[in-house]
């Protein structure tokens, strides 16, 4: 690594993974080794609340050069982490892959030949057939229908990523909290490929992400990226303001043809529930911009590390806001 050009980055954020970082920092050397090319691995622990940051900082006292690791001062989610990685990644390009296992790592080859042969800025590994567990399937299809909605792109997003480092630049300019990096990433270039790649059952552990965390993530792609969730409630509203316009008519007309003697308690009722359930809902989603506008507005960070092993040096500890 020293004073030569870094070819290759890769960027990795912990949670929830002891059992599996000695393997997984093994296999990261021996392929990035095989592959003759500079490089430096990133280990980004995000508030993990196993043991993950006493393994890291044993195997970093094996072997100081290995790799760089980063502590952040408590969980931010695992794009705001990304983040934390890319600022200190050097690399012509980055790969960013799960902690888990999952995401084989001999599989860098592939994505970086890909890189290589076409005219790309990013490239996912897409699995030949994904080893989650139903509903994280579903929660994903799900995710990649909102980012094809949204960015009008066909590619399925991964967390197996090769980066060129020019679009990586690109990103540090958003310092949003509410991160979601494959946004960032597409704003920013519409050569997006994608090219097949393994994708291991889990070996050991859970999964960091939760149905509520997906959903999070879904909040932030349409959120961050996105003024369709205001187009549709505008749409919702103007739908209700027709449809009572029409009921209005027709009740104004009723009451000329002194057809209505009693006032209709059923249609009172529905006309109430519909027009207040709308209102609820677009204030909601109003609320949820304002909101998300009041804490980028007032700087809340993206993260903020607590400490640092460089390669080849002790630890420093640090309290940077980024």
């Amino acid at each position: 690594m020293g004073a030569m050009s870094v070819e290759i980055s890769v960027v990795v954020p912990v949670y929830r993974s002891a059992a599996t970082l000695p393997d997984l920092l093994a296999r990261l050397k021996a392929v990035l080794g095989k592959m003759g090319v500079t490089h430096e691995i990133i280990l980004v622990e995000d508030g993990s609340p196993d043991n993950a940051w006493d393994v890291i900082s044993e195997l970093h006292r094996q072997d100081p050069d290995g790799f760089i690791a980063i502590r952040l001062m408590r969980n931010y989610g695992q794009h705001n982490a990304l983040m934390c990685g890319f600022r200190r990644s050097t690399g012509r390009y980055v790969v960013t892959l799960d902690d888990d296992l999952q995401n084989p790592p001999e599989e860098i080859p592939t994505l970086y030949r890909a890189m290589l042969d076409g005219n790309f800025d990013l490239i996912y590994g897409s699995p030949h057939d994904k080893q989650h567990a139903s509903w994280r399937n579903a929660g994903s299809r799900l995710i990649n229908l909102f980012f094809r909605t949204v960015f009008r792109s066909p590619v399925n997003v991964t967390s197996y990523r090769i980066i060129r480092r020019e679009l990586v630049l690109s990103t540090f300019g958003y310092d949003l909290n509410f991160t979601f990096v494959d946004g960032l990433l597409a704003w920013n270039t519409q050569k997006i490929g994608s090219v097949g790649v393994e994708h291991h059952t889990r070996g050991v552990g859970r999964s960091g992400y939760s149905l509520t965390k997906l959903a999070t993530l879904g909040m932030n792609l349409f959120t961050n990226f996105s003024l369709l969730p205001l187009q549709v409630i505008s749409a919702c509203g103007a739908l209700c303001a027709c449809l009572g316009f029409m009921a209005a008519f027709y009740y104004l007309v009723q009451a000329l043809l002194s057809n209505i003697t009693v006032p209709g308690y059923a249609s009172l009722m529905v006309t109430l529930l519909i027009v207040g359930g709308v209102q609820l809902l677009s204030l909601g989603v109003m609320g949820e911009y304002l909101g998300r506008l009041h804490l980028n507005v007032n700087r809340k960070p993206q993260y903020v590390e607590r400490q640092v092993f460089e390669a080849g040096e002790r630890a420093d500890t640090v309290n940077r806001a980024a």
